[in-house]
């Protein structure tokens, strides 16, 4: 058994201390152990490393699945060993697990931990069915994320009536896809310019934009141009919204404090004075962060397609 310090891994800390229940007769056979949720909020830690406790614990056949009522602890009698010499745990039969509630649960993951954390077994961990299960809803993980894209799209579709201009119209599909990013800032990782997406309502608000423009006198190479331009501005800043995100899962400080922790080492390096004008700004109450990059970038280049359109 493996010797708990403090340098052990998260995922084993978890492991040792349910064993330490069942053993204690805490959880007996057949009660409910702590949901990958559960674990979460009492261990702090992520949905991935919560996942990980729980899967140890079935290959040891400590635990098991029971569909509907969730992971419990196994009885006396340990399963056979399979061919790859790991106890094989039994699983009930699927019942009415439909594509609708694949791809919602993979978004769920995809949420809270980013692609990273998103895999077929663990989707299947989630809704306590046989991995290749999966299978007959989706093909596989790239058909699974076209899936999930379309979704995110489809839960925020550009409205029935726009407002009259072309800017206007532009202004509004920019700031839709950017409330989706927001949402869900792992659609930055799929989304692609050189190989668009073909998810139906993702290519909705292309097709919107394009609308917008058709009578603006522009030539469609310049449309097209435009259309690709604003929509790569979104996705670009965006970009760091994931990042952020990820940043602070690995370090527990926000963006506010790791700029903060970070004062010492700024004020060294622009009291050298080799960077005056930076060092002019940072005395200066500027708020610069993704929301404020995102609206500046926007209205700068819908002043750009302003110069274009002929009256």
């Amino acid at each position: 058994m493996t010797e708990i310090d403090g340098s052990t891994p998260p995922y084993l800390r978890i492991v040792a201390e349910l064993r330490r229940r069942i053993a204690s007769g805490e959880l007996g056979p057949g009660d409910r152990v702590p949901s990958t949720r559960q674990i979460v909020r009492e261990w702090g830690v992520a949905m991935a490393t919560a996942s990980r406790a729980l899967t140890a614990l079935r290959q040891e056949n400590v635990i098991r699945a029971v569909p509907g009522v969730g992971m419990t602890v196994s009885g006396s009698e340990p399963a056979a060993p399979g061919r790859s010499g790991r106890a094989e745990v039994r699983r009930g039969p699927v019942h009415g697990v439909t594509r609708d509630q694949v791809v919602r649960t993979a978004i769920g993951i995809a949420d809270s931990e980013g692609l990273a954390g998103l895999s077929m077994r663990r989707i299947a961990t989630e809704l306590d069915v046989p991995t290749m299960s999966l299978y007959r809803q989706v093909r596989g993980k790239e058909h699974l994320l076209l899936l999930m894209a379309d979704a995110a799209f489809a839960a925020h579709r550009p409205p029935g009536t726009l407002p009259p201009g072309w800017r206007a119209q532009l202004e509004l599909l920019c700031r839709l896809q950017w409330s989706i990013y927001c949402r869900h800032p792992w659609l930055t990782h799929v989304i692609s310019l050189t190989r668009p997406l073909m998810a139906p309502h993702a290519v909705a608000h292309t097709e919107c934009a394009l609308r917008a423009l058709a009578g603006c006198g522009l030539d469609q190479h310049t449309q097209l141009h435009l259309v690709v331009a604003l929509a790569n501005h979104v996705r670009g800043t965006a970009v760091n919204l994931q990042q952020g995100a990820e940043a602070e899962q690995d370090t527990g400080l926000t963006d506010d404090e790791w700029m903060v922790a970070q004062a010492d080492v700024l004020g060294r390096l622009l009291a050298a004075g080799e960077f005056p004008h930076l060092a002019r700004l940072s005395r200066s109450a500027i708020d610069l962060n993704a929301d404020s990059l995102f609206e500046f970038g926007l209205q700068r280049l819908l002043d750009g397609v302003a110069a274009l359109v002929r009256p």
